[in-house]
């Protein structure tokens, strides 16, 4: 695990993309807040960090598109684990 390559891919324009769209077909409304929650908890799921890594150290040109890297299950698993924060309507 590096904590350089994590901060890589949540700054990554294609793996921030992928994230949003992925939060956004779970069925937020508004995914932004929920992007905000979450990037850095996916973003260090073992097995994204790993192939993150992985990918930076083989000079990847797009770690975070490319879909034989990270694949959107991966992300989906992750975004699945943590489930969104429900308000109290009270």
């Amino acid at each position: 695990m590096s904590y350089l390559s994590i901060h890589a891919c949540v700054n990554d324009p294609s793996f921030q993309g992928r994230l949003l769209a992925c939060i956004a077909d779970e069925g937020a409304v508004d995914p932004q807040p929920e992007y905000v929650r979450l990037q850095w908890v996916v973003a260090s799921a073992n097995d994204i960090e790993a192939a993150y890594e992985s990918a930076l150290a083989g000079n990847n040109p797009d770690p975070g598109g490319d879909e034989s890297v990270i694949t959107d299950g991966m992300i989906l698993s992750a975004v699945q684990s943590h489930p969104p924060e429900v308000q109290d309507a009270s």
